[in-house]
């Protein structure tokens, strides 16, 4: 019997979804899913035959993945299932065809913690692979300023806001080449996500 599309896909990011859909996401490839909570974006990967790795802080997560992935039969060691965090990712340089941080780097503590965690996820891509960063920004709404980049969500939490210009000097300072051009999602009254995919030039 088929498998309907939740089945398949699981809850997948929409912008995640997009670039399988376009083969920057394929079976075969090594993905890493930094900060994978418990690996909504990884159902479809793990069943197309994805050598899939992943990392959260939260355990409950982790072993949620774990059992994910032998149910579905994919053969993965649960090894490739990690408790850490993002700015010390257990991984060596160059280690994955795509690396995906969903909802995460808006949790930075700070600007020191904020380039911590992208230097990392930028370390264990393989040149010509694919970073995939989803975001709170700026970018369309005003928020106000706690400090720093922190500022006051419609919610009432604070989170770590980028703006147009820092994603495109950061960009820049990585020697990364944007696979897309920015994309913002408003969500009422409440934040902005923006879609940052970037492409490691090869060596």
């Amino acid at each position: 019997m088929p498998l309907n599309i939740q089945e398949q896909f699981g809850r997948i990011d929409i912008y995640v979804f997009d670039q399988i859909l376009r083969g920057n996401i394929a079976p075969g490839m090594r993905v890493l899913d930094a900060g994978c909570g418990h690996g909504r974006n990884l159902v479809y990967l793990l069943r197309e035959g994805c050598e899939v790795f992943a990392l959260d802080a939260d355990r409950n997560g982790v072993e949620h993945l774990r059992q994910l992935a032998a149910s579905l039969g994919t053969g993965l060691p649960a090894e490739n299932f990690q408790v850490g965090v993002i700015e010390l990712l257990p991984f060596p340089d160059a280690f994955a065809d795509v690396v995906m941080c969903s909802s995460v780097l808006h949790f930075a503590r700070d600007d020191d913690h904020f380039r911590k965690m992208l230097s990392e996820l930028w370390r264990v891509l393989r040149p010509g692979g694919m970073l995939f960063c989803r975001l709170g920004s700026r970018i369309g709404m005003d928020f106000e300023r706690v400090q720093g980049n922190k500022y006051v969500i419609g919610d009432g939490s604070v989170w770590f806001l980028v703006d147009e210009s820092m994603l495109m000097r950061l960009t820049q300072e990585m020697g990364g080449v944007l696979v897309d051009p920015l994309k913002t999602t408003i969500v009422q009254n409440h934040r902005c996500m923006t879609t940052w995919v970037l492409r490691k030039p090869a060596e």
